[in-house]
């Protein structure tokens, strides 16, 4: 007999022929790149003749080589045979998900996250908040296994997230997973705005969520707060008392000062957002964490976003497929289904998935294994062919007019920074609107690189020199880093973006890096000499060198007067 609940919770997933390749009356309709053998399956035309065609208009390829959109193109119409492309849905493939009636929508509980600068104070919050909220036989069971739980303020529930960073919090935004509708900012009264502060602002504002403003420490001697509600003003963050919109409290996570206070706020916030889901349906949501346990096998913390998930569901998860066979909370209690903002610890998947990877439970194994194997397809499909677009170049040339100009600074120092930030304001577009996505100092990090990926953003580094392990990295995410000392070549480069024109190239050839180990002393000189290890390429008696201090250019174009290896005079050193 079929549960009642189930019929309730089912959601019809109506078939599509979208993002099907294929040939209806001389029209080959497709949504992905296709290769030459696949190409030649479809139109029932042998490799060999569509290679030689090819091979005639100087194009020489083979039957593994991705064909792009122009060549596609141009072997379609030579065969005498139109060409549609489709619009690519998700890779949940061939499937409809029916969407959710009004009428079907109940009030869920809000998602927070905790962010802010390192020590000021986020784990200490997060473990007030749990201590001050969890009844006194939940507190010895507290575990931090799962990195999200639910806790009970006058009736309403609040899922808290522990997330391991910004980086995590923007990678998981990054592969479509918008997991947080409130944003926690914690900031330390006696420290005030720091870097990290101002990071956490970019990616809270990025990703769409609201952000409550927690000042923390505020039972600590000097802190001064009306110094730090002027600090971030400047970011847009606006006191409400100041006619803005976001919440300030002033709290003491370890004096347990005002965290009801910052509760009720959450609660209130949370209420003029509406937050509604359908928990009569199939689930679907995103995963917060994964790991590969040696007595459990694959286990992923679940956040479920809509529907209810229920032990016994078939699930797809990216591009792996499962059955949930357990169910546990926070902690490690079973639970046997999971509603709309419920964090869960799931066991029973064929592989261990990717943190920010999305999941549905669907009405058989079938249907999961199915739609698991072809995004497992695209997912190699796309690493094949990961270099064959350049970021810039499609920033310059784009396929469809340039509506948005996505930036993120870099720079030596704040005044820097501001002082680069002002130039670039000065340019204006008609059409083009150029968007200041994180603005900071110091030298670029991985955290900029997963930011500017997600949000699709150029980044200038300005009198800064990114090492080898992050330009490395950043050619790997296909995120192009600016390297310029000169404002006006900056702006210059803008200008001719925005007006579609291509920018001149100012090429600067790193034919070696050093590093210093230590500082010599010598009779007769009155300059220390620098004791160096070779670590990249060639570095040559009297090549103008840039000194470096943790990514900061402190010295330019400076000459190398003497090389010597020990006491031997040399004219190169690899």
């Amino acid at each position: 007999m079929t549960n009642k609940n189930d019929v309730n919770r089912k959601v019809t997933l109506k078939e599509s022929r979208k993002n099907e390749t294929r040939l209806e009356n001389s029209v080959l309709y497709y949504s992905k790149q296709l290769t030459v053998s696949e190409l030649s399956a479809i139109l029932k035309i042998p490799v060999s003749k569509i290679l030689t065609f090819l091979f005639m208009n100087k194009k020489i390829l083979n039957l593994n080589s991705t064909l792009d959109d122009d060549t596609l193109m141009l072997i379609c119409l030579n065969f005498n045979i139109d060409l549609k492309k489709e619009v690519a849905k998700d890779a949940l493939g061939a499937f409809d998900l029916e969407k959710d009636q009004p009428k079907d929508l109940l009030p869920r509980p809000p998602v927070v996250t905790v962010m802010g600068h390192v020590d000021h104070g986020k784990t200490s919050l997060i473990d007030a908040i749990r201590k001050s909220r969890l009844t006194s036989k939940e507190v010895g069971g507290i575990s931090q296994k799962i990195g999200a739980y639910q806790i009970s303020y006058k009736d309403s529930l609040l899922t808290i997230i522990d997330t391991p960073g910004h980086e995590a919090f923007t990678a998981m935004r990054g592969r479509g997973a918008a997991v947080t509708d409130i944003v926690v900012l914690v900031v330390a009264a006696d420290d005030g705005v720091m870097p990290q502060t101002v990071e956490a602002i970019s990616h809270a504002k990025a990703a769409n969520a609201k952000i409550i403003v927690a000042i923390n420490k505020i039972d600590k001697p000097g802190k001064d707060l009306d110094k730090i509600k002027q600090q971030l003003m400047k970011y847009e963050i606006i006191p409400e008392e100041y006619g803005g919109e976001n919440i300030f409290v002033e709290i003491s996570a370890k004096q347990g000062m005002n965290i009801d206070l910052l509760l009720e706020s959450i609660v209130l916030l949370s209420d003029t957002m509406e937050l509604k889901a359908n928990p009569n349906r199939y689930a679907n949501g995103v995963i917060l964490e994964a790991v590969l346990d040696k007595g459990e096998g694959a286990k992923a913390t679940f956040l479920v976003q809509n529907g209810t998930l229920k032990t016994n569901d078939y699930l797809v998860a990216g591009s792996v497929f499962g059955k949930v066979r357990r169910m546990t909370d926070e902690n490690g209690r079973v639970v046997f289904e999971a509603k709309p903002s419920t964090p869960v610890s799931v066991i029973g998947l064929s592989d261990v998935p990717q943190a920010g990877d999305q999941f549905i439970s669907l009405s058989n194994e079938k249907q999961a294994r199915d739609i698991a194997n072809q995004r497992q397809q695209e997912k190699n499909r796309l690493e094949m062919n990961k270099n064959s677009i350049s970021t810039f170049d499609d920033l310059i040339n784009p396929k469809e007019g340039l509506e948005n100009l996505n930036l993120i600074i870099k720079a030596d120092s704040s005044g820097s920074a501001e002082a680069l930030k002002g130039a670039i304001s000065s340019i204006k577009h008609d059409k083009v609107k150029i968007n200041f996505i994180h603005v900071g100092t110091g030298n670029v990090t991985n955290s900029d690189l997963i930011l500017a990926a997600t949000s699709k953003s150029v980044i200038y580094a300005y009198y800064l020199r990114p090492d080898s392990v992050i330009r490395a990295k950043a050619k790997e995410m296909k995120v192009e880093v600016r390297v310029e000392d000169i404002v006006y070549r900056i702006t210059e480069e803008i200008e001719s973006i925005v007006k579609g024109l291509r920018p001149k190239e100012y090429i600067q050839n790193i034919t070696g890096v050093a590093e210093v180990r230590k500082l010599f002393k010598i009779k007769g000189l009155n300059i220390p000499v620098a004791g160096s290890h070779v670590l990249e390429g060639v570095i040559k008696r009297d090549q103008k060198v840039n000194v470096i201090r943790d990514g900061v250019v402190i010295q330019k174009n400076k000459r190398i007067a003497s090389l010597k290896h020990l006491t031997e005079d040399i004219k190169e050193a690899r």
